[in-house]
Order: structure tokens, then sequence, then C-alpha cells
């Protein structure tokens, strides 16, 4: 299916950009600033650990920051986040920040995240957020069209790896 076409479906069917999905791995090591008095790292660091995800995703599989998706006169606020606590990771750990991304709706992107340790694949946080597309004053906008095409062009791209 050509690019095109699917930017015409979308603007057609809202939802229809829902089947892509893309994904992303990033690797992350566990700083001692993000431990607490236990050991462990501090829960809010998650939210941190997923913007990671999100924000490498976006600049590797996409081809586009965040501030240049701004600089477009395209926002991404957070609108919702979920995340489950399922263990620990402590000083020096390497986590994998396993990261996919779908149009969610006719205005909104959700980022499903799994972060696990890289060698022993033990869990440690799953979730997701939900992200509104909104113009420079907040109001809510659909996905640009440019945006789509974007996204369609990366979903039918090989993934590359992390050096």
């Amino acid at each position: 299916m050509a690019r095109l076409d699917l930017v015409e479906m979308a603007a057609s069917f809202g939802n229809a950009l829902g089947m892509i999905r893309l994904s992303d791995v990033l690797l992350l090591r566990v700083r001692y600033s993000e431990t607490d008095q236990m050991g462990t790292f501090y829960n809010s660091r998650a939210l941190e650990w997923f913007e990671c995800g999100r924000t490498e995703l976006m600049r590797r599989r996409l081809g586009m920051s965040y501030a240049e998706l701004e600089a477009r006169g395209a926002f991404l606020p957070l609108v919702e986040a979920h995340l489950e606590f399922q263990g620990g990771a402590r000083y020096d750990d390497l986590l994998e920040i396993a990261s996919t991304v779908e149009v969610s709706g006719r205005a909104k992107l959700r980022f499903e995240v799994q972060i696990k340790h890289r060698d022993s694949s033990k869990p440690v946080v799953r979730g997701y957020t939900v992200h509104a597309f909104t113009d420079r004053t907040g109001r809510p906008i659909r996905p640009p069209a440019w945006f789509i095409e974007m996204l369609a062009k990366a979903a039918n791209a090989p993934v590359a790896t992390q050096a």
C-alpha cells in the first residue's frame, strides 16, 4: 500500500493507522542517583526511563526528535500513564527498554513499554503512556499528514539495531 493511501485512510477512518506499530529497544544502565535507600531504583524513575525509550524510538525509527516535532507545530503532552512494578533494579544493572508506539484513536499515540534486565530478562516494570496531539496552545489536533507519512514509511523500513 502506498504512503499516500495510508494518509487518505487515516483521514477517512480515523484509527486506520492503529494497525501500524513501531518498536525499538534501548539499553540503559541504572545510575547511582536513581536508587533509593533500599538500593533499588526509585519508582518515579520508571516514567523517566519510559521517556528515554519513547524519545529514542522517535529519533531512531521516525528520524525525528521531540524538538523537531515541536518545531513543526505538533506537541505530544502526556494524558495518561499506567505502570506495573514487577521487580527491582540496582545501581549499575543494565536494563533493556523495549518501546512500541501505535496510533490510538483519532489524535493520540500510545507507547507500550517493557523494562527488563538485559542479562537475565527478569522484568522490572511495564506499562504505557498515552500522548495527545496538540498545537502550540494545547488545543487537540489530528496527527499531521506529514507525521502519518513518516509513521507509514518507518513501519515499512527495516529495524536498526543499537550500536
